[in-house]
């Protein structure tokens, strides 16, 4: 386990100067970076937490071995320098920021190499209580590297999602994830102290997506299904709480009972984010597979062998088999880690179209949800994806595919080039 390096909440080093650009935020920067190459050379993650009705923090989490670690030539340690800061924009269409402000940030390490997990936090000046757009961005000043997170920050509809926080039981530090491979975590909600609150269980949702052109994407009956059992859980004068994730699925914190869930936690028992098992490497193969094969596969005497053999022969050699299995369960992996929403990032819209199509050329978030460009915009040749949030969820990352019958044919395309080792790494 990576060990955990808390740096505190940091001061203000500096308020940003207000951006000059005339441009949306929704147009002026392409970020398909984010889920590209360019996103695993110094990943950023960020949360936002609200301590108060009128008080909130920006959390977020660097690893160390990302970092380039200097030393000034004394024989002392070795520093990195890193300044975070961020902008608060009304909406994604706005042109200039509501409030900016950045923190340096200079980390002493007598090992360099070392790989520890590097949290801090900054207060967020706003009060704002109507829902606005946050961009957190980390710059690794000894060499010149970014990396950025958008967040939708949202405290006028009551208790929502961001009034919790899962901490770990040690220090009280956060985690960057709502889901874990059961165990007991341990919930921050500051405002809910001395609150008695519901938890509604629901199974675990197993579909998968439609193809990308499907006129209709056949709904999953478990997306409404009720709970299967809800339990009481009472915040302590601390404002934390314990939940038991013994049982996979989704666990739905409720403040009353005619309310509608403010946040989940969520079970799953699979190999998440990493591929490891043999479901983890059977599950998603579904999505270039007929019906046949895969029932072929599902039922062999060794089904790691069976996959393994699907791609040797759909490459055409032991090597180029190896390839194809690297880059394939590579996009797995990376949908998990950028899509996860309600289920795992490769079972959703945006999982099923990275892994088929890979990294788009342009990516731009919007308030409705992201774009993907594949080839040059404005160009009718380009395959262009839209992704919507899902009606009702509280969940921020819950996106779904617009359905184009005209995506059918680029759809059979891709799939048939997986399927005869045809594969190009972006």
């Amino acid at each position: 386990m990576i060990a955990r390096k808390h740096i505190g909440t940091v001061a203000f080093a500096a308020l940003l100067i207000a951006c000059s650009s005339t441009a949306p935020l929704s147009r002026r920067d392409n970020l398909a970076y984010l889920y590209g190459k360019g996103s695993t050379q110094m990943p950023l993650q960020a949360r936002v937490h609200h301590i108060g009705e009128e008080r909130s923090r920006i959390y977020f989490k660097l690893n160390t071995a990302d970092l380039l670690y200097k030393s000034d030539g004394t024989g002392g340690p070795f520093h990195a320098r890193v300044r975070v800061h961020y902008e608060a924009y009304d909406s994604f269409a706005a042109k200039t920021p509501l409030d900016s402000a950045s923190t340096l940030i200079d980390d002493a390490s007598t090992d360099p190499a070392e790989a520890k997990d590097l949290i801090g936090s900054m207060d967020l000046r706003s009060a704002r209580e109507q829902p606005f757009v946050l961009k957190v961005v980390a710059h690794d000043l000894n060499r010149d590297l970014e990396s950025a997170v958008f967040l939708r920050v949202d405290r006028n509809a009551g208790l929502t999602g961001q009034y919790f926080m899962p901490v770990d039981t040690s220090h009280g530090l956060p985690y960057f994830t709502d889901h874990f491979k059961g165990g007991t975590v341990r919930v921050r909600c500051e405002v809910c102290t001395g609150r008695e609150l519901i938890v509604a269980h629901h199974p675990a949702r197993t579909a998968l997506p439609a193809p990308v052109f499907t006129s209709s994407a056949p709904i999953d009956p478990a997306i409404n299904a009720p709970a299967d059992s809800t339990f009481r859980v009472l915040v302590d004068a601390n404002g934390h709480f314990k939940l038991d994730l013994t049982r996979p699925g989704a666990y739905r914190i409720l403040p009353d009972t005619g309310s509608a869930p403010a946040y989940a936690l969520y079970s799953v028992t699979e190999a998440y984010p990493l591929v490891t098992t043999t479901d983890d490497l059977l599950k998603p193969l579904r999505y270039i597979t007929s019906n046949q094969e895969y029932d072929r596969i599902v039922r062999s005497d060794d089904i790691r062998k069976a996959v393994e053999r699907f791609w040797i022969d759909a490459a055409g050699d032991r090597e180029r088999g190896r390839e194809a299995i690297r880059i394939y369960y590579g996009r797995v992996e990376n949908a998990n880690r950028h899509f996860t929403a309600e289920v795992e990032g490769w079972r959703t819209d945006r999982g099923l179209v990275h892994i088929i199509f890979g990294v788009p050329t342009s990516i731009y978030k919007t308030d409705l949800g992201e774009t993907w460009i594949y080839g040059e915009e404005n160009n009718l040749m380009s395959l262009v994806f839209n992704f919507k949030r899902r009606d009702g969820s509280a969940d921020m990352n819950d996106l779904l595919l617009e359905r184009d019958p005209l995506l059918k044919g680029a759809w059979y395309r891709n799939v048939e080039s997986w399927r005869n080792g045809r594969v190009y790494q972006n």
